[in-house]
Order: C-alpha cells, then structure tokens, then sequence
C-alpha cells in the first residue's frame, strides 16, 4: 500500500532526519547526554547543509496575550519539522503531548522523536 503524503507528510525530509540521527546513535551509542546528541546532530545538519534551528523559541499565545514563558524546541528543521531529543529509557506518553503541543503552537505538519537512551535508535512520528 502506498500512503499518501498527507498520511506522511514530509517523507523525504523526514528520512533523512531520522538517517542522521541513526548515524549518531551508531557512532557514539547509548548513555550519554541529550546536549551531547545534539551536538552531534547539529554538526550533521552543518555537514550536510540542512537547514534547521536549534532551540527555537515560541511565544504561547492566549486569548489576545502572549504568555510570559515560552517553549523551545530542540530543533526545527526544513521550518517545517519539530526534532524533540531523547537520551533515557523509552518514550513515554508525556514525550507525546509535548510533541503534539509543541506542532500546535509552532503550526509545523510534522514532530519526531528520537530516543538515544536504547540499543538501537528509537523514533516516533506525530502528524497533527
């Protein structure tokens, strides 16, 4: 079956995402701290001349106010895709609402989440 890219959105941008983060988890593993995959992430993102933000910052808007904290993903790439950064054991649901907040907020189509804190690389993928 051949989905749709409104079922996936963004599928070669996300690919590519998801290859890179795969690339860094097969090179420095599991166990060290999220800032470091980052790190790592970003020198992959320079590398390979893919636009992106790191800790983008956003303004939550209520009613007719903007809030006085704000939230910032860990990156947006392609300004279409919020990349949240995990290094522990599993995914959990609150991980979701983040993500699924974070897409609300920043009106991006596409969240991923990828987990570093596993043997092998862990990702999931939130399309609003």
């Amino acid at each position: 079956m051949k989905y749709s890219e409104q079922q996936y959105p963004l599928q070669d941008e996300s690919y590519q995402i998801i290859g890179i983060c795969m690339e860094v988890h097969r090179i420095l593993g599991r166990g060290l701290l999220e800032i470091v995959y980052k790190d790592a992430i970003e020198y992959e993102f320079n590398r390979q001349n893919i636009p992106y933000e790191r800790e983008k910052k956003y303004g939550v808007e209520y009613k007719d106010v903007i809030l006085p904290h704000n939230f910032f993903a860990d990156f947006v790439v392609y300004d279409q895709i919020i990349l949240e950064v995990k290094a522990q054991k599993g995914i959990i649901d609150e991980h979701f609402r983040w993500v699924i907040n974070y897409l609300a907020i920043s009106k991006c189509p596409l969240g991923l989440i990828v987990n570093f804190g596993e043997n092998s690389l862990i990702t999931k993928r939130i399309v609003l």
